[in-house]
């Protein structure tokens, strides 16, 4: 009975580790629902947490304005204010490509030209009050909002970025104007 035992736990380790090593870690999920272009790739958007990088260092109040320039094609507009809310804006634009068109989960945005930063929309409020965006290598996540939104819902979107497979202890949390 011991020896059935061993074996048993012997085969489920093993069962385990091939699953763990035929999904990649290093890589972010798919999308979990599709995207109305619309409704996602509109209007203002508040940044409430984001990987740390030089590009947003002092950054503050960050928001995204999207605008749709046809079926494919997204115009970026990524704002922040140096030291506090309320501070001197600091911008960049660019323009978006959808790399999987039906699905629009995936954009590929140019900035001026030069940086090419692919986004993956992991996960959406059915409302698209929120969405969870990262690149492919999940080296980078993003969480934002259409409203700053109170403890609750950003520690409910903290956990989701988590079971999605990111450190949430590398997150940095700006601050946004009050409500």
């Amino acid at each position: 009975m011991t020896l059935r035992l061993s074996a048993v736990l012997t085969l489920t380790a093993a069962a385990l580790a091939a699953g763990n090593a035929a999904a990649d870690p290093g890589r972010a999920p798919e999308p979990a629902k599709p995207v109305d272009m619309e409704r996602l790739y509109s209007g203002r958007w508040l940044e409430i947490a984001r990987t740390p990088m030089s590009l947003t260092d002092g950054c503050e109040a960050g928001a995204t304005d999207y605008a749709m320039r046809d079926a494919r094609k997204v115009k970026v507009h990524d704002t922040c204010q140096v030291g506090r809310p309320g501070g001197r804006t600091r911008a960049i634009d660019g323009v978006g490509t959808i790399q999987d068109p039906g699905t629009n989960a995936k954009l590929r945005v140019r900035y001026n030209f030069v940086i090419v930063w692919d986004y993956w929309i992991l996960d959406r409020a059915e409302d698209y009050s929120w969405f969870i965006s990262a690149d492919p290598k999940l080296e980078k996540l993003w969480i934002y909002t259409r409203e700053v939104p109170d403890a609750a819902l950003r520690a409910q979107l903290v956990r989701r970025a988590a079971e999605l497979g990111y450190d949430v202890n590398r997150l940095e949390f700006p601050q946004q104007p009050p409500a």
